[in-house]
């Protein structure tokens, strides 16, 4: 007789909830149970003879919570790449993306056939400064073949304690698959920066959504406006290799730009509660001012919620790549003794109606991936991991050029000042330099001029 484990009360509810949300007319019969379902019965059978036999006649004896937690994730992952069974282990996890600060490699990671596919790179990471891109396959992750594991236990392996390393195989078109080895670090993103980068064009840089992101954009947006003396003549902003974040946060950075009645997205599932639209909040920052947006393969998410918003409400023009293309909702389920589902329940659409999931955003302007400097220039090509040092606010350490007094005691505080804000002028002008370098940014900086006499005759 088969002991009832924890994992069969996991498995029952798990199976009600797919049941429940299979039907939306069930949506609001509280008594609802697959236990009145005919089909449930006849699913459970066959369930329960596989169940019976590998108990029997299997090579080795498995006990039952392996197998229920086995049947469960098959049942889930079976579905889609993102939908998951939480244990409770990983509970814990769950928020730290959204927090800013997690230990790890700093890649945004989906499924790709039997393998593992990276969605972005965050900014200024070990996996950024590895070297990995948007579209790279993770064929092993240490000696360990990725076509034997799922996504969870890929993120498990790659997790690990600040200064121990990992290999990873990566497979990539056009390349001999090679290994790059890369040390964990506690992962803390900055998820916005900005600058003045010419006479009235703002260049805001967004890295990934967090709760507090629309608020940094406000002061980067008012910043730039203090620094040009004046509104800005435009802005860019550039969303590559973004992978996305909270939807409130999107939602939020989407509505800084828009000043007219609508929508920023909405959502379409098989339940009442999963159709829900976003109303656009009237007051454009920028005051009509225009904007670019600059994304490629690895913008996502949150990403193409802000973009799709921008481009149907003909607010800024999409430069770049067709975006990932992730479009789906997915919902966190707290189910007993500290398990969860994740479980994709409806899709984002664009104000037109666009469907996001699978398409992504196309560019109004399409570019290569590819930089305008010819061969002997590219090495100077924009690298956002090495120039965050160059940003307003952060600590600069003194080059050798950099001539200090003995005594720094001698200066006036306003003399410090003013020393600390030449050095500041002179790193952010040559990381403006790194940026006009840049394909993408120097593209987008031409449309804008072009844009601005257009509007004067």
């Amino acid at each position: 007789m088969i002991n009832l484990k924890p994992s069969l009360k996991t498995f029952f509810l798990v199976l009600s909830t797919l049941l429940f949300l299979s039907n939306p007319s069930l949506a609001d019969d509280e008594n609802y149970s697959p236990l009145d379902s005919p089909s449930f019965f006849e699913g459970l059978n066959t369930f329960t003879a596989v169940f019976s036999q590998i108990k029997q006649q299997y090579v080795d004896e498995v006990d039952d919570e392996t197998l229920f937690n086995n049947a469960i994730r098959g049942l889930i992952e079976g579905l889609d790449p993102h939908s998951s069974l939480l244990e409770p282990v990983d509970q814990s996890k769950v928020s730290e993306s959204t927090s800013g600060q997690f230990g790890g490699l700093g890649i945004v990671i989906g499924t790709k056939g039997d393998f593992i596919e990276v969605v972005s790179p965050i900014d200024d990471t070990p996996a950024y400064r590895a070297g990995l891109k948007a579209g790279d396959i993770i064929l092993q992750i240490g000696d360990q073949n990725v076509n034997q594991i799922n996504l969870e236990e890929g993120v498990k392996l790659m997790r690990g304690a600040p200064g121990t390393s990992i290999k990873l195989t990566i497979g990539r078109p056009d390349v001999a698959p090679f290994v790059v080895e890369i040390t964990r670090e506690i992962i803390t993103i900055t998820s916005a920066k900005g600058l003045l980068i010419d006479d009235g064009i703002g260049y805001l840089r967004i890295a990934q959504f967090q709760r507090p992101t629309a608020e940094v954009v406000e002061d980067i947006i008012a910043d730039l406006v203090e620094k040009n003396e004046g509104n800005l003549d435009s802005l860019i902003i550039d969303l590559r290799n973004n992978p996305g974040g909270l939807l409130d946060s999107s939602i939020d950075i989407a509505n800084l730009f828009i000043d007219e009645p609508g929508i920023v997205v909405y959502t379409e599932g098989r339940t009442p509660s999963a159709n829900i639209s976003f109303p656009t909040k009237r007051g454009d920052i920028l005051n009509g001012a225009p904007i670019v947006v600059l994304m490629n393969v690895g913008s996502a998410s949150a990403s193409e919620i802000v973009a799709g918003a921008l481009q149907d409400h003909k607010r800024a023009i999409i430069m770049g790549e067709e975006s990932f293309g992730k479009g789906s909702v997915q919902s966190m389920m707290a189910l007993e003794d500290g398990y969860g589902l994740k479980l994709t329940t409806a899709r984002y659409f664009t104000p037109s109606g666009r469907s996001i999931q699978a398409k992504g955003i196309s560019p109004d302007i399409e570019l290569d991936n590819t930089s305008w400097k010819n061969d002997e220039e590219e090495e100077d090509s924009i690298d956002f991991s090495s120039q965050e040092k160059d940003l307003k606010n952060s600590l600069i350490a003194q080059d050798e050029d950099e001539v200090a007094p003995e005594d720094p005691t001698e200066m006036s505080p306003e003399e410090i000042l003013k020393s600390q804000d030449e050095i500041t002028d002179a790193r952010d002008q040559e990381f403006i330099d790194l940026l006009l370098g840049d394909y993408y940014v120097h593209e987008a900086v031409n449309v804008l001029k072009a844009l601005k006499i257009y509007q004067k005759e």
